[in-house]
């Protein structure tokens, strides 16, 4: 399984966002660290197929971006996730469901085995408006993992949460990374630093850093510093 990506380029007004990247992704967690306006979000929309590039293309084993089939092995977590306040989780992940074409039967098992996934059974029923900051993340997740997706991508998923459900969240994509090909932007360093087996580095469009990560390393710290001169938390 692998995603690969040759020359994928989108530029606004002349201006290169994302500028001639080339790479491949394999099974596992691939971490795209970079500052605010670094081109994360445009390069992830463009590898799910909301925003069309200016050129290059996207495949998941051969099968290009544009395709039913590369959407029907995708699973994204935007980084503003929306959601129908009124509605319960289990409501939510069922609508989603037969959006992505589950029968209602397969619709109901997988939504419940994700609920518990994510540590939002006892939740299921209960308005989304109800929930906090981190479980509506949490089901973010689990409706990016209704269709059992090869590709998983998620945007900034730790914004806004407090250290606790931070961890869990990490937790729970390193779990996910084990048969899936993971894509976790963000540009908060502890997000990635002991859970990515793969480390992108990304400034002005393009990858300053590609290379595998030893979890044990202790400068991802120092180099985003050098790079950016200050970290979000």
């Amino acid at each position: 399984m692998e995603l690969i990506v040759r020359g994928l380029t989108k530029r606004y007004q002349n201006r290169p966002v994302v500028n001639n990247l080339s790479f491949r992704l394999d099974p596992g967690i691939n971490g795209l660290l970079g500052a605010n306006g670094a081109g994360k979000t445009t390069l992830m929309q463009m590898l799910c197929g909301v925003l069309r590039p200016t050129a290059g293309s996207v495949s998941l084993d051969g099968v290009d971006v544009a395709s039913e089939d590369y959407r029907a092995a995708l699973g994204y977590l935007p980084q503003n996730f929306g959601y129908y306040p009124e509605f319960s989780g289990m409501d939510l992940l069922l609508y989603l469901a037969s959006l992505k074409g589950l029968s209602k039967s397969h619709a109901k098992r997988r939504a419940a085995e994700l609920l518990e996934m994510v540590g939002l059974a006892d939740m299921a029923k209960k308005r989304i408006k109800t929930y906090s900051g981190g479980m509506k993340q949490r089901l973010g997740i689990a409706q990016a993992l209704l269709n059992d997706p090869r590709l998983l991508i998620v945007d900034e998923p730790t914004a806004g949460l407090d250290p606790k459900e931070r961890v869990r969240f990490r937790k729970l994509l390193a779990q996910l990374g084990q048969d899936t090909i993971v894509l976790l932007s963000t540009h908060i360093v502890s997000d990635v630093e002991h859970i990515a087996d793969r480390m992108l580095m990304m400034s002005s469009g393009r990858f300053i850093m590609d290379e595998p990560w030893d979890k044990t390393r202790t400068d991802l710290e120092h180099l985003f510093l050098e790079e950016f001169g200050g970290m979000e938390e």
